[in-house]
């Protein structure tokens, strides 16, 4: 099976390491991957997007035109990314700085509200493991345990503490999604 995934958003959101722990992730089964990061000079504050490919063949090319999953973490990326969903993908959102919701009736669409629960929760850095855990509910790409070792593997050993609360975040990510 491949997955093709886009996550896309404003730079800070914790788009760019959501996309590495998945890839991680990916690695840890054995599965083929590619992680490819794309954003401005600006970065924290500015639009920017990965797009991860999950597979269990070899991946031919990181360029993908349309995509089976695509997570939006802000307008303009649902303006820019909405119509490359393919006909039957899941569209992910977070309902905070969405104006316009998704239009497609095509594509199967999710909302989480990680903003609102990250706050809930008291730190705002859980945002984006919120957000991995509604994708990883309707869409397994990999297990929990996956999920654990890339963390490991993607975060410098002195934040490896945070780990527990990473994974809780996308325990109760899984719990709060919700199709439209």
């Amino acid at each position: 099976m491949t997955y093709e995934i886009v996550i896309a958003g404003f730079g800070g959101q914790g788009v760019l390491s959501m996309g590495k722990i998945l890839a991680y992730s990916g690695l840890m089964e054995g599965k083929e991957v590619s992680w490819m990061p794309s954003y401005g000079p600006e970065q924290r504050g500015g639009t920017s997007n990965v797009t991860v490919i999950v597979s269990d063949e070899p991946v031919s090319s990181p360029v993908v035109n349309e995509y089976d999953v695509v997570i939006v973490l802000n307008q303009p990326s649902l303006d820019k990314f909405e119509p490359k969903v393919k006909k039957g993908g899941i569209l992910l959102f977070d309902s905070n700085g969405i104006h316009r919701k998704p239009e497609r009736q095509d594509i199967k669409v999710y909302q989480i509200d990680a903003t609102d629960e990250a706050n809930n929760m008291g730190n705002q850095k859980v945002f984006n493991m919120l957000v991995l855990g509604a994708l990883l509910k309707e869409a397994p790409i990999v297990t929990m345990e996956s999920v654990e070792k890339g963390l490991k593997k993607s975060l410098p050993e002195r934040h490896h503490k945070l780990i527990p609360m990473n994974i809780d975040a996308i325990v109760r990510g899984q719990e709060i999604v919700k199709q439209l």
